[in-house]
C-alpha cells in the first residue's frame, strides 16, 4: 500500500495500469506524462521486451492533493499484456494503491479482456488484494476503431454490477484518459483520508 516519505511529507501511491496486450495501457500513461507539468513530474522510465512493441513498464509520478500536510505522488505503472510476462506482471501488482483496467474495445478482443481481467483477479489475490476492495476503475479504450463493441456488451461482460466506475476512451487522442486518472486517484485519496480520521 502507499508508501510514507517522512522526511519530504509526501505519501505516495501506486496505479497500475493493466489490460490485455496492445489494449492502449502504454499510450495512456504516455498521452498524461506528455500533457504533465514538466515541474511535477519525474522520469519516464521504459523497459523494452524483447520480443513485444509495447514498453515494460511506465514510471510517472504526479504530485496531487494534500491529506494531513501531507503532498500525494501517484506513481503510474503499466503492466506487461502478454501472459509470457506474468511474473513481472505480479511484481509490479506489489503495493499496489488502485488499479485502472483498459479493455480493448474492439469485437474480436473480448476473450483477451475476460482472460486478463480473471488474471488480474488472481494475481491481486495472491498478493492478498481483494479486487471488490480497493479502487477499480474500468476504461474501454479504442472506442473510435469501427468494429467497436457496443458499450452496453462491454459493460455486461467486463463490469456486469455497474458497480465500478467505467469511462470511454480513445487513448491515442486522449478522449477520457485524464478522466479515468482523476476517478482513480480520487478513489485512492478518500482511501487515504478515511484511514488517517
Amino acid at each position: 500500500m502507499s508508501f510514507i516519505n517522512y522526511s519530504a511529507r509526501e505519501i505516495n501511491c501506486k496505479i497500475v495500469y493493466y489490460g490485455p496486450g496492445l489494449c492502449g495501457k502504454t499510450t495512456n500513461l504516455q498521452f498524461i506524462y506528455n500533457r504533465t507539468n514538466p515541474e511535477v513530474k519525474g522520469k519516464m522510465i521504459s523497459l523494452a521486451t524483447e520480443t513485444e512493441r509495447t514498453l515494460f513498464f511506465d514510471f510517472l509520478p504526479l504530485a496531487l492533493g494534500e491529506i494531513r500536510g501531507f503532498k500525494t505522488r501517484f506513481h503510474l505503472y503499466t503492466v506487461p499484456g502478454q501472459v509470457f510476462y506474468d511474473a513481472s506482471r505480479k511484481l509490479i501488482l506489489k503495493g499496489v494503491d488502485g488499479v485502472v483496467f483498459v479493455a480493448d474495445s474492439q469485437v474480436e478482443r473480448m476473450e483477451a479482456n475476460m482472460e486478463s481481467l480473471d488474471n488480474l483477479r488472481v494475481n491481486l489475490a495472491e498478493q492478498g488484494y481483494d479486487l471488490d476492495k480497493i479502487p477499480f476503475v474500468m476504461q474501454y479504450n479504442k472506442r473510435d476503431v469501427p468494429n467497436a463493441a457496443p458499450l452496453d456488451e462491454l459493460r455486461k461482460l467486463l463490469n456486469p454490477t455497474d458497480s465500478i466506475p467505467d469511462f470511454e476512451a480513445c487513448a491515442t487522442k486522449g478522449t477520457g484518459v485524464f478522466e479515468t486518472l482523476k476517478s482513480s486517484a480520487k478513489m485512492i485519496l478518500k482511501d487515504l483520508r478515511s484511514m488517517s480520521r
